[in-house]
């Protein structure tokens, strides 16, 4: 089973196995990870699930779509590495995928 590790805005980390085809946010919820809410319960129209995909992941996952580029533009401390949880998808090839949470959101 692939693995998520979660890096909090204090430096804490934990990680999490979700089961391939499952997205970041599926894993977050499943484990109450702190500062990933999830309103819309992943259907990419709000973006409570905001988090940052570290490099070089971010190469790695799939590129977003257009309704998750446009929800990126409304987040607080939109970075580079910016993407909506729900809309992360992992596969075995993605075991260890680290993704940072946002200040704001904890």
């Amino acid at each position: 089973m692939p693995r998520v590790i979660f890096i909090h805005p204090d430096g804490a980390r934990e990680t999490h196995e979700l089961k391939a085809g499952d997205s970041v946010m599926d894993a977050a919820l499943d484990n109450a990870v702190k500062g990933i809410l999830a309103q819309c319960g992943g259907g990419c129209t709000c973006s409570t699930c905001h988090c940052y995909v570290e490099p070089p992941w971010g190469a790695r996952v799939e590129p977003p779509v257009a309704d998750e580029l446009e929800l990126l533009e409304y987040v607080y401390d939109r970075e580079p590495t910016s993407r909506l949880a729900c809309q992360v998808f992992v596969s075995d090839d993605l075991d260890g995928i680290v993704v940072r949470i946002p200040i704001r959101q904890t």
